[in-house]
């Protein structure tokens, strides 16, 4: 026999506010209507729910048990009303981002884990990839939100593309290293150094040799290339190499007290580190939540990297 879950609501409310006006005042509806639904319910099962004549209502055995599901069907039906709440709100959910290693390892993935101190019932997807790859991806479906650096001549017409923080690179050594102890440094006290490059196809190996290329660096040593973040700071902090990093990564960085950045001016790159969206997609609260929390993150990086660059002297 099916009952309709919405009448065994009702037989619980009557039971726990003992009669059926009260019922219907915790419902919001009307007594006769309550009545009839009872009534409707009894016909349907062949039996009485509460013992006739007596007052208070008092259920029956039957009218008990039933009382004890619709009680259960209601807490279900608050519990699922909750759920959807927070899913629209981005409370829960599931975010897929991706973005190139260097950034995401270096700054973004410390995001996540503060993000979801807040928010620790939405599942984040990380994963890599340049540009390209990350647009078609975006478009295809099967990524939420892109972080990348794009020139602005880069951005898709049929992308959404919010800006977060300006290209800023630096020449990055080990803490400790001998160039940090000078006063100026030149290009002679570089040149005795070795360099590690970023993987090839990567925006900032092109970066790195542009800043070679910006101080006069024509002839250079790389001794370690490719590899990630990780690895990549591992070969810098134990040996006297140098490379091109974001700021950012580095300044995010010296908490471990592994890596610093040379005070030498070597341009910028002329592009915006930003947080790539498809405004046509379905719409996803966790990864608009996720994406204003980024937002408001970089907002605050960027001070204090502006704040620490004033304090610092660059030449």
């Amino acid at each position: 026999m099916k009952i309709d879950p919405r009448h065994l609501e009702i037989l619980a409310a009557i039971v726990d506010h003992g009669g059926l006006t009260e019922g219907a005042e915790a419902l919001g509806k009307s007594q006769p209507s309550i009545s009839r639904t009872v009534s409707q319910l009894e016909s349907r099962i062949g039996a009485p729910l509460f013992h006739p004549g007596r007052r208070p209502l008092k259920p029956t055995d039957l009218g008990m048990s039933l009382a004890v599901l619709g009680r259960a069907v209601r807490e279900a039906t608050r519990t699922a009303g909750q759920e959807v709440d927070r899913f629209r709100t981005g409370h829960t959910g599931f975010v897929r981002v991706g973005g190139t290693p260097v950034f995401m390892d270096g700054v973004i993935a410390a995001l996540i884990a503060r993000f979801q101190q807040h928010m620790p019932d939405v599942l984040v997807e990380q994963s890599y990839g340049y540009a390209d790859a990350l647009i078609e991806r975006l478009r295809n479906g099967t990524l939420d939100l892109a972080i990348v650096p794009l020139q602005q001549g880069q951005v898709p017409d049929d992308l959404r593309f919010q800006p977060i923080l300006s290209g800023q690179n630096v020449i990055a050594c080990r803490t400790g290293h001998p160039l940090l102890r000078k006063k100026s440094v030149t290009l002679p006290d570089i040149s005795q150094y070795a360099w590690i490059a970023p993987p090839t196809d990567s925006p900032l190996y092109r970066d790195l040799q542009r800043a070679l290329a910006r101080i006069g660096a024509k002839d250079f040593r790389i001794n370690f290339s490719g590899g990630s973040l990780a690895s990549v700071v591992s070969v810098l902090a134990g040996s006297d190499n140098l490379t091109v990093l974001p700021y950012s990564v580095v300044f995010e960085m010296k908490a471990q007290n592994q890596i610093s950045a040379l005070p030498l001016e070597i341009g910028h790159p002329d592009r915006m580190l930003g947080v790539l969206s498809n405004e046509a997609a379905i719409r996803n609260p966790a990864a608009d939540r996720f994406k204003a929390f980024v937002v408001s993150q970089f907002e605050n990086l960027s001070k204090r990297i502006s704040q620490h660059r004033q304090d610092q002297l660059w030449r």
